[in-house]
């Protein structure tokens, strides 16, 4: 019976195993699994770092931040790597600018880390062994609460992200969540259902193991002795 659960439980797994690698490659490797998208609607132009090009589009991956020029819709990132910057300008002078710092950026790499753990509850949740599968389902319970820190750090940087474009002079802006934020919260979901189905179904196996034990019988055989002697 434990069986019925165990299955869909490493399919959950593995599900959010996927969801979380593809969003650990994130930016600028795989363009569309981002966590936030700032859209320049109207106003002056708006340019991002040392390219004077005026941008439509801005977004917000794990290792780096990516953006569209307005006139060829060209794509241009900044430098790969771990806690990156990005300033945005506003008019043709630049004179007016906000910068989000490393410190936004920073807390994004915790969603390799969950990749990683979700990895080896899925391993675990392999064995047929009824403790290694309770290590799988402690695993999985680990794995959804390092990917609710990571979501919860998709939120603090969406937050932030649109309470600073919203204050861009000469320009109106509209940021929106973007694939990667949602499929962090997909993948904190189905670890938590893997992790629960998990332990409902070992201990129904434990229950079926242990009403599979031969019960001893009360009867007391006689011996030779009492056989043969009168009571």
């Amino acid at each position: 019976m434990g069986k019925v659960l165990h299955l869909p439980g490493i399919f959950f797994l593995f599900s959010a195993f996927v969801l979380l690698l593809l969003v650990s490659i994130s930016l600028p490797y795989l363009t569309v699994f981002d966590f936030a998208r700032v859209h320049f609607n109207e106003g002056g132009p708006i340019s991002i770092g040392s390219d004077t090009n005026a941008v439509s589009q801005l977004r917000f991956g794990i290792w780096a931040g990516c953006w569209y020029e307005a006139s060829s819709g060209h794509r241009a990132c900044s430098a790969a790597g771990y806690a990156y910057n990005t300033t945005m300008y506003a008019g043709s002078t630049r004179a007016d600018s906000i910068t989000i710092g490393a410190s936004w950026t920073r807390g994004l790499a915790i969603h390799p880390v969950a990749a990683g753990m979700s990895l080896i509850a899925l391993l675990l949740s392999l064995s047929a062994h009824i403790t290694v599968r309770l290590l799988a389902a402690l695993a999985a319970f680990l794995a959804s609460t390092i990917t609710l820190i990571a979501f919860a750090t998709d939120i603090a940087l969406f937050a932030y992200v649109k309470e600073k474009a919203s204050k861009l002079d000469g320009t109106t802006t509209t940021t929106d969540t973007a694939p990667a934020f949602w499929m962090t919260f997909a993948a904190m979901l189905l670890l938590w259902l893997a992790g629960g189905m998990m332990c409902i179904g070992r201990r129904r196996d434990r229950m079926s193991d242990a009403t599979n034990y031969p019960m001893a019988s009360s009867k007391v055989s006689k011996s030779w002795r009492d056989r043969f002697t009168k009571a």
